[in-house]
């Protein structure tokens, strides 16, 4: 008999499945796309029943679930809901990219890890209470980093540092505000590494607050819409050195994580057990550019 074909079914919480992770998908392998807008995390279950019941145990490892949608949460989630439906050797492999959130967070530490060692190194996360700062957040701590948690408002940069903790037990967090300049100024002195995660047209770091920076080896924006993240950087910047200053721009990012996108949608394929999430994601994409420590 010919082999099954790979089917891959994309759960996607807004009205419209999202057309980027359609054309990711086929461009990863997917021979067949089942796209469901404006699902629900009740819904999920169902959808999966349809995905685990219609091929034998063998051949699961051809359906495969896409978790997308530009609500993190929602999505977190529906991946909980498609984990729950599954028993015994009933199970297809899962993937969680909501918003782009688990690749952008990966290609963006990667871009870092080529520039400056992240065990020991001091790191700030602009914006690190949003759903790409969190997951940040949580692989710069996994890497042993001394991460400071940026936010406007300290105590909702403590809470993301509460999570990060119960879940990796010895990180090394500092929850910290950026509302002024002289905030900003004092966490960016000491820092190696700032990463600006907050949302689209947002200035986090004026070029004041850049030049303040006399320890930043790698700096890294991932707004792509103006007013930029940091104001130094250009949205094209890949490794472009500004004053001693490795510097990478939404785009200049954009690349690393279509590559991680990618594999990790073919990885999905290769077994039916697989759940990909921010920590799995990442280490796809170590193995993919050749950062494997």
């Amino acid at each position: 008999m010919p082999e099954k074909r790979k089917i891959l079914i994309q759960l996607d919480s807004d009205p419209q499945p999202s057309v980027f992770d359609r054309v990711a998908a086929i461009d990863a392998g997917a021979e067949e796309l089942f796209s469901y807008g404006a699902v629900r995390p009740d819904d999920v279950r169902n959808l999966v029943y349809g995905a685990i019941f219609t091929r034998g145990p063998k051949d699961l490892k051809y359906t495969a679930v896409f978790v997308g949608g530009s609500s993190v949460s929602v999505g977190e989630q529906m991946l909980a809901a498609a984990q729950a439906s599954f028993f015994g050797p009933l199970r297809v492999s899962l993937m969680l990219d909501a918003n782009g959130a688990n690749t952008t967070a990966a290609a963006a530490v990667l871009a870092a890890r080529k520039h400056c060692t992240l065990a020991g190194a001091t790191a700030l996360v602009l914006g690190a209470t949003g759903p790409v700062g969190q997951r940040v957040v949580r692989i710069l701590a996994g890497e042993g980093a001394r991460v400071r948690v940026g936010s406007r408002d300290r105590g909702r940069a403590a809470a993301v540092c509460d999570a990060v903790s119960a879940a990796s037990p010895g990180a090394q967090l500092d929850p910290v505000a950026t509302a002024s300049p002289v905030d900003l100024a004092t966490v960016v002195d000491a820092a190696e590494i700032v990463i600006a995660a907050g949302g689209a047209g947002v200035c986090l770091m004026p070029a004041a607050a850049f030049s303040a920076g006399h320890s930043l080896r790698v700096a890294i924006d991932l707004n792509a819409v103006p007013p930029l993240g940091i104001e130094s950087i250009a949205g094209t910047d890949a490794g472009i050195d500004r004053n001693g200053v490795k510097c990478y721009g939404a785009i200049g990012v954009g690349g690393t994580k279509m590559k991680i996108h990618k594999a990790a949608v073919a990885h999905l394929f290769e077994r039916n057990d697989l759940v990909l999430d921010v920590q799995q994601i990442y280490e796809i994409g170590k193995a993919i550019t050749g950062s494997v420590s």
